[in-house]
């Protein structure tokens, strides 16, 4: 069995203003890396196109609808002060949900081991009825809802290393006692949630914020520590990655002094939790990371950890 590669032009149809750090280089950037011959044993494919009932197992059916007539046929529009919407961006946005699904279903399948989808717009900002942060669907959340309803999973964890806070799929599954949501992130920053006392009703959700100039070191022993013992005692029958990358140490946005051997630990300690837990299964879907150089090496060491189970 294999590691899946899951990508499509649409992604690239998302368009943001000039100097906007979400912007479509940043998927050029990850797919010539993984053109390396490193991954010739990588399997790819296009991502499916997400249909209403998977964005709709998250957010109410009239947020959709309000996505869907908001998209202009030129220009952009304006959700937020930092979230913009293109002529492309509702295809991708729903190419994004697709992807989700369908790297749950390859993996859920056993057709494959895990996933690694290079998707955008990113998600975990995306609340129930709420687009934010650059983002419009949240696609971890929708993972973990078709896992549960359409393959039977009981218990889904998600892991968010991404520099900051996924404040939407914390509000999500917050009252949630099948999800286990837990993220490490750089406190004080945008969005100014994921403080160590929000735990959720059920004590499922998990923060260890970390502080600027922190590096590998403190990453570390916050997975440790918190994060990974959590993720083993919840016993989930899927580990869904929010694969942020935007904590590296080139990054603009952060302040974390990551390097790419910490996004493959990471990555390594979590299969090795899915290895004893849940068959193996981990998907993995891109959020964000700014810097393409440090975006595609980080990209790589955590895609090519995947290959290696």
């Amino acid at each position: 069995m294999s590691t899946l590669y899951l990508h499509h032009p649409s992604f690239l149809e998302h368009l943001t203003p000039l100097g906007h750090p979400e912007r479509p280089d940043r998927l050029r950037a990850i797919d010539r890396i993984l053109e390396n011959e490193r991954f010739h044993t990588l399997e790819r494919d296009r991502a499916a196109v997400g249909r209403f009932v998977d964005a709709a197992r998250v957010h109410p059916p009239a947020y959709i609808n309000q996505l869907h007539r908001m998209r202009p046929d030129e220009g952009l529009v304006h959700v937020d002060h930092d979230t913009t919407m293109s002529p492309g961006t509702w295809d991708a946005a729903m190419r994004g949900v697709g992807a989700s699904c369908q790297a749950v279903d390859e993996v859920m399948s056993g057709r494959v081991v895990n996933a690694f989808c290079a998707l955008r717009p990113p998600g975990h900002h995306a609340e129930r009825q709420r687009a934010m942060g650059f983002c419009y669907f949240n696609n971890a959340a929708v993972a973990a809802r078709h896992a549960q309803e359409v393959h039977g999973a009981d218990r889904v964890a998600i892991m968010d290393f991404d520099v900051h806070h996924g404040n939407g799929t914390q509000e999500i599954f917050w009252d949630d006692p099948t999800v286990m949501y837990t993220s490490t992130h750089q406190m004080p920053l945008y969005p100014g949630t994921g403080h160590k006392n929000e735990r959720g009703e059920h004590d499922t959700i998990v923060n260890a914020p970390l502080v600027e100039g922190m590096g590998g070191d403190e990453f570390r022993d916050a997975m440790n520590s918190v994060i990974l013992p959590r993720i083993r005692s919840f016993d989930p029958d899927l580990i869904v990655i929010s694969a942020g990358f935007d904590a590296h140490h080139r990054d603009p946005l952060g302040g974390l002094r990551l390097k790419e051997v910490d996004f493959a630990w990471a990555t390594q300690a979590l299969m090795e939790i899915a290895d004893k837990r849940c068959n193996r299964r981990v998907v993995s879907l891109l959020e964000g990371g700014y810097d393409l150089e440090g975006l595609a090496r980080s990209v790589a060491a955590h895609v090519m950890t995947l290959m290696n189970q």
